[in-house]
This record gives C-alpha cells, structure tokens and sequence, in this order.
C-alpha cells in the first residue's frame, strides 16, 4: 500500500488519467478527493473508489479551487498528494495565425492558472500536514513542438513546467515536492478528439519509437511513483512518460 494513510486530490478525475490515477491511488490505500468541473462524471468516479468525495470544481476560477482543498480538508482532516491534472485540448487551437484568442485564453486559464491556482490553495494545506507531494500534469510538447499545431496548448503546458520548477526550489524545505509529469500521446478521449483524422493520428505515430499511443494507465503508475515516498528525494524533475519520444528527437547540449 504505497499511499496508506494519504489523502490525494485529484482535479480532472472523472475521466482519462485523471479517473485511472484516482482507482490507482485508491488501491494503494489513498483517501481520494475526486474533482471535476463535470460533477457526475466525478461522482462516477467516486464510485469506484474505497474511500473518496467528489467534488465540482472549475479550476480556471479562484473560488472553486479554494473550496476543493476546503472540501478534502473537511472530509478527510488533510491533504497530502495534490495532483494538478485537469486540462483540456481544444479542436481549435492552431498555429499563432489560426488560432483565435478566445480559444488562446480558455486554454491557458484552465491549464495554466488551473496549476496555478490548485497550488495557491493547496500549498497551504500541504504545509498544515507536514509537507506532502505536488504532481503537475503537463505534456512533451513543452519541451519539443507538437507535430500537429496547437500554440495554446503548448504554451500552457511549457507555464506548468516553468511554474513547476520554481515552486519545487521556493518549498523544498518546507517538505513539499513538486514535479511534472510530462506524457507522451495518449490513447485517450482528449487526444483522439483533437487527432480527429488518420492523418493526423499516424503524424504523432511515425515520431514515436514505441510505434503507439500510451494508455492512460501508464500515465498513472508515473503519477503513483511521484506522489508515493518512493521518490522522496525528487522534485522540481520533468518526469517522462512518452514511449521514448523525446529521447529520439530531443538532443542533449
């Protein structure tokens, strides 16, 4: 039982990694707060857990946020794992000519001030338990561009490793950990959605040396590793999880 006695929030929980992440926590012995902005998908989630609340919550807004680690507070007494996960893809997003700035700021606002806004009011929660662990998803397109264009999302996820690295230095000695988690293209709803096309799906494949996409599933036993004190000594990392894709494309200096 690697999260025995924790108590993790999760935000974009009722599906794809965030609902595979919350099943996995749970069996490892974790009390899971399941939020989502679609609150009967958290609930479906919830469902499937040992022992757990759902929560709504959009994490673009202040007040929802503040009320989540309220609300795992209230149930559980603490919080200990804080996993940043809730994002979206929009179908919209282009390259910096196409791309309107509607769709611009709808992605930032929930990818990035989301991370932002999870940590400003989970941060304190962590420190009121004596520390905890933060994980924050964001995607290898922060570290390379994507294939296909989408200069929202990739910006949004390079915000989520710039935030990430800092506040790993800001609280590492207040016992607080805080790392990235960086996966490659995903068999998942979001992605499919996005990748609309055969073309555009086997644009991703051809640069991946694993030959598919990874399953949400991948994606959490990276997440159980990083929020378990199996990785104590670990933070401000970007931790990949992309069938060695940037390792083929990405060259050391």
């Amino acid at each position: 039982m690697r999260l025995k006695d924790k108590v993790a929030l999760i935000t974009g929980a009722g599906s794809g990694i965030g609902r595979e992440t919350a099943v996995l926590f749970s069996a490892e012995g974790a009390a899971v707060v399941a939020v989502d902005v679609n609150e009967a998908a958290a609930r479906e989630t919830a469902k499937l857990l040992k022992s757990s609340i759902a929560v709504r919550a959009d994490v673009s807004k202040a007040a929802d946020c503040e009320k989540m680690i309220q609300e795992a507070e209230k149930a559980f007494g603490r919080l200990n794992v804080l996993f940043n996960n809730a994002g979206i893809m929009d179908s919209r997003d282009d390259d910096a000519i196409s791309t309107d700035e509607t769709v611009w700021d709808r992605t930032m606002d929930i990818n990035a001030k989301g991370v932002f806004l999870g940590c400003k009011y989970g941060i304190p929660a962590l420190r009121r338990a004596g520390g905890g662990s933060i994980v924050n998803t964001a995607s290898f397109v922060a570290l390379m561009g994507a294939a296909t264009p989408q200069i929202a999302y990739t910006a949004s996820k390079g915000a989520v490793l710039a935030m990430t690295r800092e506040l790993a230095v800001i609280h590492a000695r207040q016992n607080i950990r805080v790392n990235a988690l960086c996966p490659g293209p995903l068999r998942t709803e979001l992605l499919m959605k996005f990748l609309d096309t055969d073309a555009k799906r086997n644009r991703r494949l051809v640069h991946l040396p694993m030959g598919r996409f990874g399953e949400a599933r991948e994606i959490a036993q990276a997440a159980l590793w990083l929020a378990s004190d199996e990785s104590s000594y670990v933070t401000g990392a970007e931790f990949m999880v992309d069938g060695g894709l940037t390792a083929a494309y990405v060259t050391p200096e």
